[in-house]
């Protein structure tokens, strides 16, 4: 998806509705989505290959000069002459989000669209150390997708990252770890997460859907804790010092967490490289990546 930003000031209510007249200064264009995770890995000096769904119009234009511009071939982005390319518009004034509005189509995709998409995942996933599902709930990732796709890198002993949506985590069946925010396994479970003790139950419920996939629960200011076969629970204490926008949060995890699978780290090890990725994130402004430059100074410091 295409995350778009319209920055400007606020200085006067309209006249015409109790609502801020923004004065339009400069807009700019950002890769959101699943583009966004894949910028964040090449940000911290790794490869990815990303494929996906948009539009035949201009945001898809612009998504794909965005793309490239962060270093992702945009070979896999593929055309459906159906639908929009998704695309966030943010409406930024004296430096606080005051609108956001959304473009998209959320219908599957056709059966010929989706055929492509996972022939160029089996093409490709011999010349990758893992791969991930960003699931946004825009009927691209389909259960019949996220299967064949699990399983194909299955097959090729390869780690799977999924960033899930939607109540259906049935379809993720055999991920090596997924990432659910708290919300998201209160919906999937239909548990109410209260206090830390909440949690466990919850996530156990929600990993019996998955087979034994390890869980990566984020928490927000809580940090995250980690669920897998044979450990007790894991808590990881939040990395952030200054919490500004979450924007973008949850792809700068997935891709550190792949990033760090992909090299061979334990799946502990690569959650807590996310977890501090995450915490620089989050103290910036908007959809934002992570240098391997920044991770290093928070590091050391």
């Amino acid at each position: 998806m295409l995350d778009e930003y319209v920055w400007g000031a606020a200085r006067r209510i309209s006249p015409e509705a109790p609502v801020l007249v923004v004065e339009i200064e400069r807009r700019t264009y950002v890769p959101g989505g699943a583009a966004n995770a894949a910028a964040g890995v090449v940000a911290l000096a790794g490869k990815a290959l990303l494929a996906g769904i948009v539009g035949s119009d201009e945001n898809g234009e612009l998504l794909r000069r965005t793309v490239e511009a962060a270093g992702v071939s945009t070979d896999g982005c593929l055309i459906d002459r159906e639908r929009p390319t998704t695309t966030k518009t943010r409406v930024v004034a004296n430096g606080q989000q005051v609108l956001r509005t959304d473009v998209e189509v959320r219908q599957p995709l056709p059966r010929e669209l989706e055929d492509e998409l996972l022939a160029w995942v089996e093409r490709n996933l011999g010349g990758v150390q893992a791969l991930t599902l960003s699931d946004y709930g825009k009927g691209v990732v389909s259960p019949r997708l996220a299967q064949r796709a699990i399983e194909l890198a299955k097959a090729a002993r390869k780690p799977i990252v999924v960033d899930p949506k939607g109540t259906d985590y049935a379809k993720y069946r055999g991920a090596t770890v997924v990432t659910p925010n708290v919300l998201e396994v209160e919906r999937a479970t239909n548990l109410e997460v209260e206090g830390p003790e909440g949690l466990p139950p919850a996530a156990e419920r929600l990993r019996s859907a998955l087979t034994g996939s390890a869980l990566l629960v984020t928490r927000g200011p809580e940090g995250m804790s980690l669920f897998a076969d044979g450990a007790s629970p894991v808590d990881i204490p939040a990395e952030a010092k200054n919490v500004f926008d979450v924007t973008g949060a949850g792809d700068a995890v997935v891709g550190a967490l792949a990033l760090g699978l992909a090299q061979g780290a334990t799946l502990e090890d690569a959650a807590r490289l996310a977890n501090r990725v995450a915490g620089i994130v989050v103290g910036k402004v908007g959809t934002a990546i992570v240098t391997l430059a920044e991770l290093r100074e928070q590091l050391d410091g």
